[in-house]
């Protein structure tokens, strides 16, 4: 995903891992998903499930999956909360609702930390709004 082909979004910090959840019937899948953040949008990450129907991606906001580590967070179509998977590792569940359906996601918390820490490092937490370029949002809207 950290190429700037076409059709593609260049990110400063993308990180593959994979994340389980549960069928109708409780059967567990993995599904192969990529976590990115861009700078360029410095209050969004971009969840992409790699499927065999095509990428799914689901954007929100980073703060929302920092705190989501400490503590249950969330209103609307996502809900983060820490969890304890198969053996007592630590997780964290991703909650996605849409009116196509609703899903529950275990992702391994050390692998959320390691995204974390490495979007931190892009753009420390609290200093988002120095990134932001409203200019840039106002023509794209306008483009559209």
């Amino acid at each position: 995903m950290n190429t700037s082909g076409s059709g593609h979004i260049l990110s400063d910090v993308a990180l593959d891992i994979t994340v389980e959840c549960k069928d109708d019937r409780g059967l567990r899948h993995e599904i192969d998903t990529v976590l990115a953040y861009r700078s360029s949008d410095p209050f969004a990450v971009a969840m992409t499930f790699i499927t065999s129907d095509g990428d799914l991606v689901w954007t929100f906001g980073r703060d929302l999956l920092m705190r989501g580590t400490e503590c249950p967070v969330g209103e609307g179509d996502v809900h983060i909360s820490p969890a304890v998977g198969l053996g007592g590792r630590a997780m964290v569940s991703i909650e996605l609702s849409s009116p196509d359906g609703h899903l529950v996601l275990m992702a391994r918390a050390a692998d959320i930390h390691d995204f974390i820490s490495r979007s931190v490092a892009v753009v420390p937490a609290g200093t988002e709004s120095d990134f932001f370029d409203a200019d840039l949002l106002i023509s794209q809207v306008l483009a559209s």
